[in-house]
């Protein structure tokens, strides 16, 4: 989206709603956003590297702040939806699993679109309605919200509506079924570190320990 250099922007904090500490946000041209991953000085390909796969190859809004001893990513956020972090802790661990779990889904989606052709991902989309509808997913059970779920920027969305920690499971657990059926084995659902890479680390941890808690793990492997 942006590179850009320190006198560009305006770096403030927010009060992290469950730990004591801060989370650092960076402002520009009244966009707001909230740091993914640092850098030292001797890392420039990989924070541009990173910041170029986010930006041309997933349609992340991120920018690649350069200063002179490090380099930065940051990916849009919204304001209110950071301060809103401040309350509801439970709401908002809600939020960042229902995130996390969307990226899978998009990145299952994503593979069989780009592997097995278009019929195959129209198909797919079709047994996700039947699922959604089955389990009553909330806002998810029309094909215009399954087509909205699977191409929605999630990092850019104005708001994504967390569901209920069953509703999660049962995402996961089928997605795992329609893709080992779909590619004909589950190297679809190893080392998916790469795909929660949008998310900040602290994000990354805590769906990873919800996966693990939940039985999950054994089918969504992390390197």
């Amino acid at each position: 989206m942006f590179i850009l250099k320190r006198t560009d922007v305006e770096i403030t904090t927010v009060q992290h709603p469950n730990k004591d500490q801060q989370i650092p946000v960076l402002n520009y041209q009244g966009q707001t956003f909230r740091l993914m991953k640092m850098f030292s000085a001797q890392q420039a390909e990989e924070a541009r590297a990173l910041w170029r796969d986010l930006t041309d190859n997933k349609g992340k809004a991120c920018v690649l702040l350069e200063e002179s001893d490090r380099y930065s990513v940051w990916g849009k956020v919204r304001l209110d939806q950071l301060l809103g972090e401040a309350h509801g802790g439970c709401d908002t661990r809600l939020q960042i699993l229902t995130q996390a779990c969307l990226l899978v889904l998009q990145a299952v989606y994503f593979d069989i679109e780009d592997l097995l052709g278009a019929r195959q991902a129209n198909s797919f989309e079709k047994d996700l309605i039947k699922i959604f509808q089955k389990s009553k997913f909330p806002q998810a059970e029309s094909p215009e919200a399954v087509k909205t779920l699977l191409t929605l920027n999630l990092l850019d969305s104005l708001h994504i509506s967390p569901w209920q920690e069953t509703h999660l499971s049962t995402l996961l657990q089928e997605l795992y079924k329609l893709g080992k059926g779909y590619f004909g084995n589950t190297s679809f659902a190893e080392g998916i570190e790469e795909i929660l890479e949008s998310l900040s680390a602290e994000e990354r941890d805590l769906f990873v320990s919800w996966l693990s808690q939940s039985g999950l793990g054994k089918l969504w492997v992390m390197n």
